[in-house]
């Protein structure tokens, strides 16, 4: 892959609605900064990396996770796109270490969604954001989840445990 010339809005991608906001965000800095826009999704093979797997294992779970990245990038730009160059990286590896090795110029800006963090998922995931602040030779930009994400969510929890939904309900 050639390396760019100008500067660079990296951005993680996982097919969430906090990614889809995080993209939206990195596009709009692309276009402010006349960069190119780098949507990142990172894979790791299921069960990790163990010598047993064979080779078309790893080529299919490769496919799959790019066409969730070209589905993530449909849902959130369209037909119409970013507005600015685009590259789509599909990256093995955690999505830290990933993103961090794709920015790694200091003039880059990696854009990454914070997402809701509750204790539960505090304990059984590690942030994302707080590695890439930690580690990133670049400027961080963490973006917050969209204000109907936790609308959806609430709305989502009502539909799993099959309790009605008022008007009271999506506004409080």
């Amino acid at each position: 892959m050639a390396e760019p010339l100008g500067q660079r809005v990296v951005v993680g991608v996982s097919g969430s609605l906090g990614s889809v906001t995080a993209l939206h965000r990195a596009a709009a800095e692309a276009r402010v900064r006349s960069a190119e826009l780098w949507a990142v999704l990172a894979w790791e093979p299921p069960g990790g990396d163990l010598p047993s797997r064979g080779a078309s294992l790893v080529t299919t779970w490769h496919r799959m996770a790019s066409e969730q990245l070209m589905d993530a990038l449909d849902t959130a730009f369209g037909s119409e796109g970013p507005g600015v160059p685009l590259h789509a990286l599909v990256a093995r590896g955690t999505p830290g270490r990933a993103l961090v090795a794709t920015a790694d110029r200091s003039d880059d800006l990696l854009v990454i969604g914070a997402g809701a963090r509750g204790r539960l998922r505090r304990g059984m995931w590690p942030s994302v954001s707080r590695y890439c602040v930690a580690r990133a030779c670049c400027t961080v930009l963490a973006v917050p989840p969209s204000p109907l994400h936790h609308s959806l969510t609430a709305i989502h929890r009502r539909n799993v445990w099959k309790l009605p939904l008022t008007t009271r309900s999506l506004t409080g």
